[in-house]
């Protein structure tokens, strides 16, 4: 059998890729890499909330599937739209890397270290409303491209302190450039954030019944959990929503938090249930955001011009 995976060409997509060929190759597949350029990619000069949000990373790797010349496509899942399209299923999530963001600095230690006024560089609603509920003093600007010009703008003196999910920089092998780990009490990450994803047809059978191997059950239930809470918000990969799920036995955790980007308004909540339930539970605690008012600060948050 022959896997063809679309990816994108960055290196941490590569890097992420290879690690799915090789846990294929372990099962005796053949695979063989696509590599393609998306619009997202390409498009370095405008937020992604202006030109169509991260879906744009993964529009062309799924029509290369529609149009057979890849079998499926790896992904980080923090990217990947709650809400999937027709025709498409995430076939397999891989075990859970660092979930953690990551903070990079140029000449500083850490974040208590950076002065008033600091300049940080993230386009990420996220961590910015969580920067700001932290540290109001803080001056953040967007920040587009990969981890290797991220780092390079950072280096060029662009910022006093750049933003990164600690997997990528791990996985790339350039973790001696984190200053400063956040704890999920200082910033919730990305829903599924160090989690890597599969995606193929839903109709292939005989791709998923490969792909199910490389499944890591307990990363899929924190991480249906968490998307479960991105899809009843309605938040898109773009939102200022945060959510982590935590496993302790059959007992699953999960807490949430949806921000004004300027970080003065927020709604923080956690929620445990059973882990054979984990979607139910997600759902409970969207449910009580929104009771919240969840709804008015994400519609007030889309209409911030970044």
């Amino acid at each position: 059998m022959l896997i063809r995976i679309a990816t994108r060409k960055s290196a941490l997509a590569l890097w992420q890729a290879e690690h799915v060929a090789a846990a294929l190759r372990q099962l005796d597949v053949d695979v063989e890499l696509v590599p393609l350029s998306t619009r997202g990619d390409e498009i370095l000069d405008r937020s992604l909330q202006k030109i169509g949000g991260k879906g744009l990373f993964i529009k062309e790797l799924e029509s290369a599937m529609q149009e057979g010349t890849a079998d499926i496509a790896v992904h980080s899942m923090k990217d990947v739209p709650a809400e999937m399209p027709p025709d498409f299923c995430i076939a397999a999530m891989l075990e859970r890397a660092n979930h953690a963001d990551a903070l990079v600095c140029r000449n500083y230690d850490s974040f208590d270290e950076l002065p008033r006024g600091a300049l940080i560089g993230s386009s990420s609603l996220r961590r910015q409303a969580q920067l700001r509920m932290l540290r109001p003093d803080l001056v953040i600007e967007p920040l587009r491209g990969n981890v290797n010009t991220r780092l390079a703008k950072l280096e060029a003196g662009d910022y006093d302190a750049i933003i990164l999910a600690a997997a990528g920089l791990e996985r790339l092998g350039l973790q001696q450039h984190i200053s400063q780990q956040f704890s999920t009490d200082e910033m919730l990450p990305a829903a599924a954030q160090g989690v890597i994803g599969i995606e193929c047809l839903s109709d292939r059978d005989d791709l998923r019944a490969v792909l199910h191997k490389l499944e890591h059950p307990g990363t899929a239930r924190t991480t249906i959990a968490e998307r479960t809470i991105a899809l009843v918000l309605q938040a898109n990969c773009q939102s200022p929503v945060a959510t982590y799920a935590t496993l302790d036995g059959e007992r699953l955790t999960v807490t949430a938090l949806v921000a004004l980007p300027d970080g003065s308004r927020f709604l923080r909540d956690s929620l445990e249930g059973p882990a054979a339930e984990s979607e139910n539970t997600g759902q409970q605690l969207a449910a009580r955001l929104l009771e919240h008012g969840a709804a008015e600060l994400l519609e007030q948050a889309a209409a911030t011009d970044v």
